[in-house]
């Protein structure tokens, strides 16, 4: 952030801290559920199981349950605060992902929900790198 940038307001940081938490929450809860529920569970509410091997779809689930975590903890930590919109950013990645894998295999009314969160991730990528980035510990902000 520039030196003659305006402070961001302290609604912002409490904005994007809530849809962090909230987009982490869920694509926690979706990843682990990927991640440690048989496919033959998972298939009939989720059918990109079918279509890709065992070791992708685990990946996918070990990656938002990654993703979610980069949501919070380094800027919660003021650790590396930059990999919050880097996770986001990804989460983004994901979701394109996902409307594309709906929209091509004839499952439009299933892409609105992957849709929905890859706004909300662009929100956090967006808000956390341009409007109200979190500073390093040891820096003012």
């Amino acid at each position: 952030m520039n030196n003659n940038a305006s402070k961001p307001s302290r609604a912002w940081h409490i904005g994007l801290w809530i849809a962090q938490v909230l987009l982490a929450l869920i694509f926690f809860m979706g990843g682990s559920t990927v991640l440690f529920t048989p496919v033959e569970k998972l298939a009939p509410t989720m059918s990109f199981v079918n279509y890709y091997p065992l070791a992708v779809v685990k990946f996918a689930g070990l990656s938002e349950m990654a993703g979610a975590i980069g949501l919070i903890l380094p800027s919660l930590l003021r650790i590396k605060p930059v990999l919050t919109p880097l996770a986001a950013a990804g989460l983004l990645l994901v979701m394109i992902l996902a409307v594309i894998y709906h929209l091509t295999h004839g499952e439009a009314a299933g892409s609105g929900f992957p849709a929905t969160l890859g706004v909300v991730a662009a929100f956090i990528a967006w808000g956390r790198y341009k409007k109200a980035a979190i500073a390093p510990k040891g820096r003012l902000a």
